[in-house]
């Protein structure tokens, strides 16, 4: 039992960490006139606007994780996308508000020497390692 609640608290902690992107995410999500749907605790939003900047992106993305929220183009992609991004999920609730300046730094430290960026970026290469998105 008490191995239960040290679980549930860990979880709640990690939402409370995660929480300045995941309200990040939502307000995106709002402005953007997508449709919300929770799925397994975490906020899935898809709709015209987000996926019209997802293919906009330098690397054309079917979905992206910000906090416990992920956006996607399509319902479809967020289906296809669910294990690849729930490690995102995971990888938020570990670095809470450190996760984005920790991704960009080692996108960037990666183009600086020459690597790709995104694909050799160690966020990256866990969550592809659940998935054949690669």
């Amino acid at each position: 039992m008490p191995n239960s609640r040290l679980h549930r608290f860990l979880i709640v902690l990690g939402y409370l960490w995660a929480s300045p992107n995941s309200l990040l995410a939502l307000a995106i999500g709002l402005l953007l006139g997508g449709r919300f749907k929770m799925v397994d605790g975490v906020v899935e939003i898809h709709g015209k606007h987000i996926a019209r900047i997802l293919q906009r992106f330098p690397n054309p993305a079917a979905a992206i994780t910000i906090g416990h929220v992920v956006m996607g183009q399509t319902l479809r992609m967020l289906d296809q996308t669910r294990r690849h991004e729930r490690v995102h999920v995971q990888q938020y609730a570990r670095w809470g508000p450190f996760f984005l300046p920790a991704y960009t730094l080692a996108s960037g430290f990666l183009y600086a020497i020459g690597r790709d960026g995104y694909r050799d970026n160690p966020f990256e290469i866990e969550a592809f390692a659940v998935d054949d998105l690669r």
